[in-house]
Order: structure tokens, then sequence, then C-alpha cells
């Protein structure tokens, strides 16, 4: 009989599990004091990346986002036996290396907002924006400089940093695969399942098993974490896929459509060129390889994507592996309460608006 505390529920709930403010003072504390040290203004530009300042350099309430990957760095530590303040320095090097991500990210997919505000290319310039980039990862390194303390293992720390270094370089990967398939349909969903669990996947999955490693010496449940971090990257990726094309501007910032103009080829689209037949598999072949995305190609390929139910198609993918996720706890052997914590997390993942 299957748990109830690892099944996906029938009416899923996308309001944000409690676990992202169980751990946000430790997290924004432990993120600037890694950034304390730099009086450049490229410093106040990270600042800026990471939400608590404005484009004038004044402080502003709130972190700028969800800061999932250290939450489940620390949720997978504490689940695991572990201390947060042993996890926090990988904690922060993960949301230190995922923004960095992100400034690069924006350069090359020429997005000029992120969460409702101009992006560091599109208020400061590329060259400053990329050196701003390249100056959060060495960052990130160092903080993981505070796992090597005499009472931390010295075994541990240079296996979690060799782990999170593996991750970025995968990260970037992912990347340079998602660049190299835009303007080009026909991959297959296996080839983009692979790209996404480069690109996005690497982290999650990274975060996962380096709170695990932290938290226990437990070779089996380490594996159990990087399984569900495995299937909850792709779970986000696939969702964020839904949302590029679906979700509400108000709640994500973009217009409906948004990755379709941009010719991404998202689970949907994906999905679409390979199911499509007649007409609308001509359709979609002569709008892909056109250089113009209008307003009435975006429709279009709106309509070939309903016709062949891509939106369902991809819940039901997403929905899968929350389930796989959460399945690879089950001989853990965790508590009441981080099941309920990682089933929260999973099923939030699945449904969220942002």
């Amino acid at each position: 009989m299957a748990n109830p505390a690892l099944s996906t529920p029938s009416r899923p709930s996308q309001s944000l599990p409690a676990i992202f403010g169980r751990y946000r003072n430790e997290i924004g504390s432990a993120l600037k004091e890694s950034l304390s040290q730099g009086d450049l203004f490229v410093y106040q530009m990270l600042r800026y990346a990471l939400g608590w300042l404005d484009v004038d350099g004044n402080a502003v309430s709130g972190s700028g986002g969800k800061a999932l990957r250290p939450t489940i760095c620390l949720l997978a530590c504490e689940a695991t036996g572990g201390t947060i303040e042993d996890a926090l320095p990988a904690a922060a090097s993960l949301e230190l290396i995922h923004t960095f991500s992100l400034i690069h990210d924006d350069i090359q997919d020429r997005d000029r907002t992120r969460h409702h505000r101009p992006t560091l290319w599109a208020e400061w310039g590329e060259p400053k924006a990329l050196v701003a980039g390249n100056t959060l990862r060495v960052v990130a390194d160092m903080s993981l400089w505070r796992l090597a303390q005499p009472d931390a293992g010295a075994g541990r720390a240079i296996r979690v940093a060799d782990l999170l270094t593996e991750a970025y370089l995968t990260m970037i990967e992912g990347q340079y695969l998602d660049i190299s398939y835009e303007g080009s349909p026909g991959i297959s969903i296996a080839e983009y399942l692979d790209m996404i669990s480069r690109k996005t996947g690497a982290l999650i999955r990274c975060a996962l098993t380096l709170g695990a490693i932290i938290g226990t010496d437990d070779e089996d449940v380490i594996d159990a974490f990087r399984d569900c971090g495995r299937s909850l990257g792709l779970v986000f990726q696939i969702r964020d896929d839904v949302l590029g094309i679906w979700g509400d501007e108000g709640t994500t910032g973009k217009p409906v459509g948004a990755d379709i103009r941009r010719k991404k080829n998202t689970l949907p689209v994906v999905y679409a060129m390979s199911r499509a037949s007649g007409s609308d598999k001509d359709l979609l072949a002569s709008i892909y390889r056109d250089d113009d995305m209008g307003d009435d190609e975006v429709t279009a390929v709106l309509g070939v994507l309903e016709t062949v139910g891509a939106r369902e198609y991809a819940h039901r993918l997403a929905a899968e592996h929350c389930d796989m996720a959460l399945e690879s706890l089950a001989t853990a052997e965790l508590s009441p309460q981080a099941l309920k914590d990682m089933g929260e997390l999973a099923r939030f993942l699945l449904v969220r608006e942002h």
C-alpha cells in the first residue's frame, strides 16, 4: 500500500510551503556575509540581482526569489540528522551559483526583466553584467571555504566542493544545449529531457544530495535524495515550460506565449512537433523555419498545442516525476515531518504559478 505522505493529491495546493519561511533568515544572513567584503560597484550590482537593493542602491524588502536550492539543501540536511549551520556554506553557494546563471541567461535570452525589475544587462549593459556574473561565481566558490573548518571534516568538504563544481559544469552544459536547440525543430523528447536534467536539474539534484551528504554517512539515504532531486529537477523545469507558454503575465512577468515567440524548444513544443500531423505539422515546420514570430504565428502555434493536448501531456509527465521523486524516499526511513515537508515541496513544484 502506498504511503499517503508520498502520494500526489488529486487537488494539490498552490500555496508556498512553510519550509520556504523556515530557513529564510539564515539563508539571507549567509548570502549577505558572502557579499560583505566588496566595495566596488559590481558588488552593488550583485546585491541588486539578489533583490536587496533597487537600481539606485537603496535597500528594498524581499529576497527576489524563493531561494529554492538553498532551502532544499537545508531541508535535506535536517531530514538526515544534520544541522542547518553545517550546511549553510553549501546552501549559500548554491544560491549564488544559481543567480550567476540567471545573470548570464538573461543576456543570452535577451530578457530585459526578471521579477518585474530590469535585468543587470538591461540596466548596466552586457559587459558589466558579464563581469558581475563571473564575480558571483567566484564568490560562490569562496563561500564553500567555510566548510573546510577543522571540525567539519576535510574529506566531506572536498566531496561537497567536488559535487558542486560538477553540478554547475553540468548546468552550463545544459545551457549550451538549450541555446543550440533554439530555432531547430525536431529534437526528441529524450534529447529535451537530457537537456533540462542538466540545465535545471543539476543544481536541484545537487542541493538535495549535498544536504544529505552533510547530514548523514548513510550512502543509501544519500542516493535516495539524489534520485529524488533528479525527478524534482524535471518537475520544476516542465512546470516552467508550461508557465512560459500559458502562465499569467501578472504573476510570471512574461506575456502568454513568451517562450514560443523566442522559439524555445520547451516540452509542449517538442511534444507537438512529434505528435502533430498533416497541415498542423506543416504549419509548425513553416513557422519555426521562418525568422519572424509575430502575434499571428504565436496564436497558430498555441492552436496546434491545444489540438495535440500538449499542456495536458506536460502536466501528466511532471506528475509522474513528482510521484517518482517521493517514491525515491520511501526507503530512507525519514521522520513523518520530513516526509510531510518533502511531499508539500514536490506538490508545490508541480502546480506553482511563478
